[in-house]
């Protein structure tokens, strides 16, 4: 393609330039406006600046990318629902062995999650709970938080639906759900055990320890013996609190509200309020009533996480459920008989949440049959989540509000931006230069090729690296063969994907857990820009290394 007029390249480098630093630098002090709507200013400046035409900026943004992109979160919400999340985290503490058994674990279940429900979706739900247990545990969180951002990037390489990038991979690429994971099942599974042991190899003495001094303190201080011992994990949840006053469960609710991780659902603290006051009044009643003791029995006392995947499910407050009296006295008769029906109908409930969960399950397996059949991967995908919300039979409004629309309206502007940049001619420029040596058939070739992909998905962000270069090496490789264009693609999923580990901006998947830690009640924790390099450097190179030898033409 040839360069564009010299005005047009100034103004489209000026409105990319803008786009790139407020996508990479979200709060930069001259102008805070984030993300989304820094890509959103990038794309009213490529057509202000008459780079593109208003119609094709239109053209540009990607339906069959959006349709997936929504239809997987929407799968993500009803899976957390449906506690699949928090049967992960429970196996990442069963019968566990100590810290390097812990450590290999969340390896393995946050590539495999990842893989499945996304990478920010897993470290979205996970970060807490690991938290969690390696604080009860007197372990150093450091390293299971740097185990989970790191594998879950990796695993994430596997599936067209793992990230972002791949979605726009698969849907360039025309390469199906059962190719693409055939191509780089066997470099995640490598990479995943190399990752561990670099892990493992950076950490083991202080994972030899009985004790980390520092952090058993830590514990000591938020976490007493009992709640060690007999405390329910939950993933990506606040603690239990124990308030007993109306005051009490007012400034909870406050902190709870101000400690919502980064996109999380803040609309829903109004809806926890009403439930507390509903429990306060209750309890009031029951008193009233002359009973001894009382509980409180609430399936679910946690406030939603960040990027809308967390979903509050309450199984009903029960006031009242276990009376004990020490006569019978006639005033408790209609308590008794409330009692009596009510542990009727509660196996009913149970039962039919079961039934719930095991469609939610049900349908979820049948999306991800369909994709491995080589169905439309976007009507698959959006298929699956109105399922799910026919079969919740129910209001789909608090769980529609989960899904992160900001990260949809981000990819709308970054379409836009990305397609006026490509149309200055500037990144086919820069590739002729780098073509000759970036061929696919040549070990040289592929090297040079995985550096810039590495570099540019740490500078510009994987997705518009692979906006920018996908076409344009697939095109080079398909020259050569049809097999060498498929693994060309594949290639680019890969290094962009595994990239993200190189430092603590490469990937989302990675300041998310950053924040999340940050912002954990009782058991905060923060995973320093430094801490993250001096791990993610070394193990992105060997990790990238490892994959690229075992990627292959299937």
């Amino acid at each position: 393609m040839a360069m564009a007029h010299t005005v047009k390249v100034v103004l489209g480098s000026v409105a990319f330039a803008i786009f790139w630093v407020l996508a990479v630098f979200p709060a930069v002090p001259f102008l805070p406006i984030g993300r989304t709507a820094g890509s959103l200013l990038g794309a009213m400046l490529m057509v202000t600046f008459q780079v593109i035409t208003p119609e094709e900026a239109f053209a540009a943004i990607d339906l069959p990318i959006l349709g997936l992109l929504f239809g997987t979160m929407v799968v993500s919400v009803y899976l957390e629902r449906a506690d699949m999340f928090k049967y992960l985290g429970k196996l990442l503490s069963w019968k566990s062995r100590g810290g390097k058994d812990l450590l290999c674990r969340i390896c393995l279940v946050s590539a495999v999650s990842s893989a499945l429900f996304t990478n920010d979706t897993c470290c979205v739900v996970l970060t807490e709970f690991i938290l969690k247990i390696a604080r009860q545990n007197n372990l150093p969180p450091q390293p299971f938080l740097l185990a989970l951002a790191s594998s879950a990037n990796i695993g994430s390489s596997t599936t067209p639906i793992g990230n972002p990038q791949n979605l726009v991979i698969a849907v360039q690429s025309k390469i199906s759900f059962g190719k693409f994971l055939s191509g780089i099942l066997p470099a995640m599974l490598v990479g995943v055990v190399v990752n561990s042991a670099i892990l493992l190899c950076y950490y083991w003495k202080r994972l030899s320890n009985e004790k980390d001094v520092e952090v058993a303190q830590a514990a000591k201080d938020v976490v007493d013996e009992e709640d060690v011992t007999s405390h329910r994990f939950s993933p990506a949840t606040m603690s239990h609190l124990a308030c007993t006053t109306s005051q009490d469960w007012s400034s909870a609710i406050d902190s709870i509200t101000q400690c919502l991780p980064i996109n999380g659902d803040i609309g829903h603290a109004g809806t926890l309020r009403n439930r507390i006051s509903f429990s306060e009044h209750g309890m009031q009643s029951a008193i009233s009533g002359g009973a001894e003791f009382m509980k409180v029995s609430n399936a679910s006392k946690e406030v939603a996480g960040v990027g809308g995947v967390s979903q509050k499910r309450e199984e009903g407050v029960s006031v009242g459920r276990y009376v004990r009296t020490g006569s019978r006295m006639s005033g408790l008769k209609e308590g008794f008989s409330h009692h009596s029906l009510e542990e009727k109908e509660i196996p009913m409930e149970r039962w039919k949440r079961l039934l719930w969960k095991i469609c939610v399950y049900i349908v979820t397996i049948g999306m991800l049959i369909a994709l491995l059949m080589g169905r439309n991967m976007s009507w698959s995908a959006i298929t699956a989540a109105l399922a799910l919300i026919v079969l919740d039979f129910k209001d789909a409004r608090p769980s529609l509000e989960k899904v992160s629309y900001s990260l949809l309206i981000f990819f709308c502007g970054m379409f836009i931006t990305v397609d006026g940049f490509n149309k200055t001619g500037i990144p086919s420029a820069l590739w002729d230069l780098m073509e000759p040596y970036a061929r696919i058939d040549s070990a040289g070739g592929v090297a040079v090729l995985a550096s810039v992909i590495l570099l540019l998905s740490n500078v510009a962000s994987n997705v518009p690296t692979v906006l920018l270069l996908g076409a344009r090496v697939a095109a080079s490789a398909a020259r050569i063969s049809p097999a060498e264009e498929t693994k060309a693609w594949l290639i680019l999923a890969w290094v962009s994907t595994v990239a993200g580990n190189l430092s603590l901006l490469g990937s989302a998947a990675n300041l998310i857990v950053c924040e999340q830690a940050r912002r954990a009640q009782f058991f905060g924790y923060n995973l320093s820009f430094l801490s993250h390099l001096r791990f993610g450097f070394p193990s992105t190179l060997v990790v990238t290394a490892v994959g690229l030898l075992l990627i292959r033409n299937y």
